[in-house]
């Protein structure tokens, strides 16, 4: 957090999103409005990969990823990256909450801040997971990046990370990249 945070009530969305980041509200994670990637970088809307495409997550995936993660909190909280977090929360949250966080997350996408990406299903277009690709906190020149699937499309988690994981090395200007194993 910023030493020059002003009065504005901050609220820790560790709980909605898995992450120790800060926001006042506005989706300012961390009390400054600070790119996290240069600004002549045009930030990928979208990747292709087999069985699946990634999409800038926002207010029209509410329902669909509230669905999505909702039923499989376990799994998600098994996943790596997120076994020692406190997301999802075990009791869940209401539809409105969740619209609040991907607004956050939205906000975020637009400053250029943080990056979340909703995870589609290839035929199809069912909402399968998503994939978070931010700056660490206690690090911010280093990525952290997570992702989760739905339970029941759990034998996506692997290509997931592959090719999250190429495309980040080959198509954005970020140097060192924290995502855990698989």
């Amino acid at each position: 957090m910023s030493d020059t945070t002003d009065t504005t009530e901050l609220t820790d969305t560790t709980e909605l999103t898995g992450t120790t980041e800060l926001t006042d509200g506005t989706g300012m994670t961390d009390g400054t409005d600070r790119p996290f990637v240069p600004a002549d970088f045009t930030v990928p809307r979208t990747l292709a990969a087999e069985g699946f495409r990634l999409e800038p997550l926002g207010a029209e995936h509410n329902e669909a990823d509230h669905a999505a993660w909702s039923a499989s909190i376990a799994h998600i909280r098994a996943t790596p990256g997120f076994e020692h977090g406190h997301w999802p929360p075990l009791e869940g949250m209401s539809l409105e909450r969740n619209l609040a966080d991907l607004r956050r997350h939205a906000g975020d996408f637009e400053a250029r801040r943080g990056f979340t990406y909703t995870v589609r299903a290839v035929p199809g277009d069912a909402v399968v997971g998503c994939v978070y690709v931010y700056p660490d906190r206690e690090r911010p020149a280093v990525a952290k990046v997570t992702s989760w699937v739905r339970a029941d499309r759990a034998e996506l988690d692997v290509p997931l990370h592959r090719a999250v994981s190429a495309w980040l090395a080959a198509d954005w200007p970020l140097g060192e990249v924290r995502y855990s194993p698989r």
